[in-house]
């Protein structure tokens, strides 16, 4: 019975948060106010759950720079948490199903976000050219889930390659980042929230100057595979 009522004060949170969002765009295309509301507007969803939040590591990156977060996925809390662990402007890649919810997936479609059609290979490549687009102009970084879904054990499962083909592509570092806690919280297929800790940790940045091929962002993939696993608090 708790979680509905979390889940109802979610919604009306969400609908409430997503019409400012939509406002700050009418009034500001720099995306200034639109990231504060990005702040904002998790963190109210963490206070209804009762989840507290813990980033460590802050001190290996430099909020000025660009980066490409490279991160593991277990829970549909991975992603407010990150966007109040950032320490600089960043974005993400959504499906093309979201954009279709009202109100909320209006601000996500004329946001900074990527949205991500799967079944068209030419659409996808045209999100990958978006993204790349958005980090070198708007100087926003871009968190990548590496698993490509969710993770349904809560182990970090094997990554893919596409996420450092676009960091190499774009020649920024790559910052491993292991969220740790929200398989707890709310796993996936299950819908019960349990009130936890959230922990965020962001690694040192791994330069892409050197990744030239194929072979390359395979033994980046795995480098960054195995700092995100040995980072993850169990």
């Amino acid at each position: 019975m708790l979680t509905y009522i979390k889940l109802f004060l979610i919604v009306i949170h969400t609908i409430i948060w997503s019409l400012i969002a939509l406002l700050s765009l009418a009034v500001d295309r720099s995306y200034t106010m639109y990231f504060w509301v990005s702040r904002m507007f998790p963190k109210g969803i963490l206070d209804i759950s009762r989840i507290k939040l813990k980033v460590t590591g802050l001190e290996n990156l430099d909020s000025s720079e660009l980066y490409v977060y490279v991160s593991n996925h277990s829970s549909m809390y991975d992603i407010p948490a990150m966007q109040i662990a950032f320490p600089n402007r960043a974005t993400m890649m959504f499906k093309k199903e979201l954009a279709k919810i009202p109100i909320f997936g209006w601000q996500l479609y004329l946001g900074p976000y990527i949205i991500v059609d799967r079944e068209s290979g030419e659409k996808a490549r045209k999100s990958i050219d978006r993204a790349i687009d958005q980090m070198k102009k708007r100087r926003i970084s871009l968190l990548l889930f590496a698993e490509g879904t969710r993770s349904k054990t809560g182990e970090v499962q094997p990554f893919k390659r596409g996420a450092f083909n676009l960091a190499a592509k774009i020649g920024v570092p790559v910052v491993p980042t292991s969220i740790s806690g929200t398989a707890a919280i709310l796993p996936k297929g299950k819908l019960r929230i349990t009130p936890g800790t959230i922990t965020v940790h962001f690694d040192k940045p791994i330069p892409t100057t050197n990744v030239k091929n194929r072979a390359d962002e395979i033994e980046l993939m795995n480098k960054v595979r195995e700092i995100v696993i040995q980072n993850k608090v169990n």
